[in-house]
């Protein structure tokens, strides 16, 4: 099967037993632009086919890009092309329709999934595929079906076969208990990467996929660790006087930006991963962090409150010149590019409190795109359709997303405890 993600058999091994709750999906606004679909639930011998459509539905729900029908509307149940008639799906006016059916090999446990894209509008077949997979991989299976059908109609990429990272955090006062934790785009099939009894923060992943930089305070201080996800083997690169955080890859996955302050003042380094040689980039009497690459390697942006209050600073790695980037509102922090690296992401702040917005770097237009107030640390899908976050629900810590224009978001919660700190993944090839 396609795209499957390469660790996962591996991590499965090496967290067996470890799994917690799964975080769990919670629309929270629809976006009035989204287009009607209709996923039929997929013929087959067991709940598995049904399985299957839900979580296209859902996947496709929750990009904010399209409505899939409710199931009671659905006036037929064709599980191929040959059986539909495409004037009960115009009555029901959905532009779009997926139909599939499921079947069991038999001895080798696989299943053979064989599903369709039809445009109903102009009566046409867009897509049709056979995807083999093993019982344990049909949720992959389904994600990956939810990709085809996304860049099919939208030209993107789809994201849904992707993973986020967080931090979750149980107990109270001193018995808190922090983990480290990958899942699906989704919240299901978490795996548990790191326990501590001491605070972990800042994920951040490989340009490949398969490591996670982070900080960890369980030698007493703050500390920047590189974790091979496949393996587990872990490796400590900092270990300074004072603040060593927000590590950021390089788009080669050769350097990490990281802030230090063992210099005096929190300060932007890139150290070569390979050496461990370290460049200072920035020299200011101010606090200097948050770095995050430019998709195209050349400049890092970074927060500072060089101006007397947190904005976001543009790096240029040629002229060595650092310039401010923001200038809306007295306080923008936690910069993150869009792939394209014409736009980035932030937390703002106003008078309500803190909130995640957009800034096109052409324009320097800000947009505002949650309503929420506690919101922190934006990280952008591979595709730029969607930003995850931290944010606050009641006295719990959970995640959010919002779309890239503001017009869909939905909430992963956790059953217990709060979740923070998100990181989503890259394309997982």
């Amino acid at each position: 099967m396609k795209r499957l993600k390469f660790w996962t058999a591996a991590l499965l091994m090496l967290c067996a037993g470890m799994a917690h709750a799964e975080l769990t999906i919670e629309i929270t606004k629809g976006s009035d632009q989204a287009i009607p679909i209709a996923i039929v639930p997929m013929e087959g011998g067991d709940a598995l086919p049904q399985e299957i459509s839900r979580i296209v539905g859902n996947d496709l729900e929750r990009s904010g890009r399209f409505k899939p029908l409710s199931r009671d509307s659905l006036i037929s149940r064709p599980s191929s092309s040959d059986d539909v008639y495409y004037q009960d799906w115009q009555q029901l006016n959905s532009d779009y329709l997926v139909v599939g059916k499921v079947e069991n090999q038999g001895q080798n446990g696989q299943y053979r999934i064989q599903y369709e894209l039809l445009d109903v509008n102009g009566e046409d077949r867009m897509l049709g595929e056979v995807v083999t997979a093993s019982r344990d991989q049909l949720r992959d299976s389904a994600h990956y079906i939810s990709d085809q059908i996304f860049e099919e109609i939208t030209g993107i990429r789809g994201a849904f076969s992707t993973s986020i990272a967080y931090v979750t955090a149980n107990g109270v006062d001193d018995n808190i208990k922090y983990t480290l934790n990958i899942a699906d785009s989704d919240g299901h099939n978490n795996q548990e990467i790191l326990s501590s009894d001491e605070p972990i923060m800042s994920p951040a992943w490989s340009p490949d996929g398969r490591k996670l930089a982070y900080v960890s305070f369980e030698t007493g201080r703050p500390s920047i660790y590189v974790q091979n996800l496949s393996t587990g083997q872990r490796i400590q690169l900092t270990s300074f006087e004072g603040i060593n955080g927000a590590p950021a890859w390089s788009p080669d996955g050769r350097k990490l930006a990281m802030s230090l302050s063992k210099d005096g003042q929190p300060e932007i380094y890139v150290m070569d991963v390979g050496s461990r040689n370290l460049t200072r980039l920035t020299h200011s009497d101010a606090i200097d962090t948050e770095p995050e690459w430019a998709p195209d390697g050349r400049s890092l942006i970074f927060t500072s409150d060089r101006s007397g209050n947190p904005q976001i600073y543009r790096y240029n790695l040629g002229d060595e010149q650092a310039q401010r980037i923001t200038f809306t509102g007295s306080y923008n922090s936690r910069g993150r590019f869009n792939p394209d690296g014409d736009a980035i992401f932030m937390v703002t702040r106003d008078d309500d409190g803190f909130h995640i917005a957009r800034q096109d770097l052409d324009t320097d237009r800000m947009t505002v795109l949650t309503d929420s107030n506690w919101d922190e640390s934006p990280s952008v899908a591979p595709n730029g359709t969607m930003v995850i976050f931290a944010t606050q629900e009641g006295t719990r810590g959970v995640l959010g997303a919002v779309s890239d224009d503001g017009s869909a978001s939905f909430r992963l919660p956790s059953p217990q405890g709060d979740v923070r700190e998100p990181a989503w993944s890259p394309f997982l090839d």
